[in-house]
């Protein structure tokens, strides 16, 4: 009787389990998210556009220069996530991400990189720096 009553339940969970997708039924499959990776070609495009606008680029060029700046985001966020380790803080401020722009960007590139950034949280307005005020 108690074997009976334990399978009963087992059954039961089984079923809950299955009715909350818990578990796969026979011939279903779960379903996979795909994973998303950033993709800068629009921005490759409208950089070339602006500066040769009769250019064009292959699609094995465009696939090399997308790959060069998501490799140099990815260096870019762990060295800034190192510099926030460092000083034991939270939060990735601009001081942090133009000091890992400054490691990881050579020379010039670094000083226009910087320049830049800084133009882009003038006109936007960074929280940190920005006057607040009616």
């Amino acid at each position: 009787m108690a074997d009976r009553e334990s399978v009963e339940e087992s059954a039961m969970e089984v079923a809950e389990a299955v009715e909350v997708g818990e578990v796969e039924t026979q011939g279903e499959r779960k379903k996979r998210k795909k994973v998303k990776k950033e993709n800068y070609k629009r921005y490759i495009l409208n950089v070339l556009k602006q500066i040769h606008p009769k250019v064009t680029i292959s699609r094995t060029a465009m696939e090399i220069l997308n790959s060069i700046v998501q490799d140099t985001f990815e260096e870019l966020a762990q060295e800034a996530q190192k510099l926030c380790k460092m000083t034991n803080k939270p939060t990735l401020a601009s001081r942090e991400m133009q000091t890992a722009i400054r490691l990881v960007l050579p020379g010039e590139l670094a000083k226009h990189a910087v320049s830049e950034g800084t133009k882009a949280l003038t006109k936007f307005g960074d929280p940190n720096t920005a006057e607040h005020g009616p």
